[in-house]
């Protein structure tokens, strides 16, 4: 019998192959936990997060950033996701995501939904999310867990040190120079929260977002603590409205992985605080408001929480800041 010598590209490749599955199969260092406020009871609470060991793997892996870098962060695979969770077959989903996270099903206006992308996007009874009335409140856009900063220029931005660049956000020098020292409130949606988003104040504003092109990074602290420069990394679109009461105030949706997409469902160009602006598709995601110099006085808990790195819970239509 004869037997063959080995191919010399053959072995290069399957010991290439063996090294990145041992690297793959590397454990993961303990990652800080996420812990928030919860504003109610003002308790600290651990987050139960959407997806936790496949997002400690991309951003904590060799083989995982390298899968990040080129595969995680592409549209296509965001469009992908996005589209099997509008099939039908994804409604299977959603009742062990609702009782794996707690949501209440109760406050939404319909209880049967025909995909899992239906349920994620689902309206809820207007009671479920009262406006604050004073004219001279601010009202949260989003549910979700926030941070907040009376000035930019002069705060940490998640990682000590790093501060928020707003003219590579915005991607507009001219306008970022209005808010380089004004206000900022970062509105975090994970997965469980409701996904709709709503105008912060009353006034007028163009009737559609400047859109900017770019990738899908995760939005999690678990991300942004290796790489927080995320928002303005990823696609995005902003609007600006134009009210009496507290200046230009610019509101900014960002994707992220699994977000399919944003849809902007207001129209016309008056409008009132509370009402819808849009929602997101599947995934995670973020809505950031900025203020020019002085125009608000940001709630003290917020302030005080987010000195303090730490996240709080937040309703869509609660007061967040009142006028300077």
């Amino acid at each position: 019998m004869k037997f063959t010598k080995p191919n010399k590209n053959w072995t290069i490749v399957w010991f290439i192959l063996a090294l990145i599955f041992v690297l793959a199969a590397l454990p993961v260092p303990p990652q800080k936990p996420i812990r928030y406020i919860d504003r109610e009871s003002g308790e600290v609470k651990t987050e139960n997060v959407y997806g936790e060991k496949w997002l400690d793997w991309l951003y904590h892996n060799p083989v995982g950033e390298a899968t990040l870098w080129t595969i995680a962060k592409r549209k296509i695979v965001t469009s992908l996701y996005g589209d099997q969770m509008e099939k039908p077959a994804s409604a299977d989903k959603i009742m062990p995501f609702v009782k794996e996270y707690d949501v209440d099903l109760s406050i939404a206006q319909k209880q049967n939904f025909t995909s899992f992308n239906d349920f994620f996007i689902r309206k809820l009874k207007p009671e479920a999310r009262p406006i604050v009335a004073d004219s001279l409140a601010v009202a949260s856009p989003s549910d979700g867990k926030i941070l907040a900063y009376e000035n930019i220029k002069n705060a940490d931005f998640y990682i000590k040190g790093f501060r928020f660049n707003v003219n590579s956000f915005l991607n507009n020098p001219e306008l970022a120079k209005k808010y380089e020292d004004g206000a900022m409130i970062v509105f975090r949606l994970a997965p469980p929260d409701y996904h709709r988003y709503h105008f912060p104040v009353s006034g007028t504003t163009a009737s559609s977002n400047i859109k900017i092109n770019g990738d899908y990074y995760s939005v999690n602290p678990l991300a942004l603590r290796k790489k927080a420069e995320i928002f303005w990394l990823n696609k995005r679109e902003y609007g600006v409205i134009r009210s009496p009461l507290f200046g230009d105030v610019v509101t900014v949706e960002v994707g992220a992985t699994m977000v399919g997409s944003m849809i902007q469902t207001y129209s016309g160009t008056t409008v009132k605080k509370g009402q819808e602006k849009g929602y997101f598709k599947f995934g995670g995601s973020t809505v950031v408001l900025l203020f020019e110099k002085d125009q608000i006085k940001i709630d003290a808990d917020l302030l005080t929480n987010t000195a303090n790195s730490l996240e709080t819970t937040i309703k869509m239509g609660e007061q967040i800041a009142i006028k300077k």
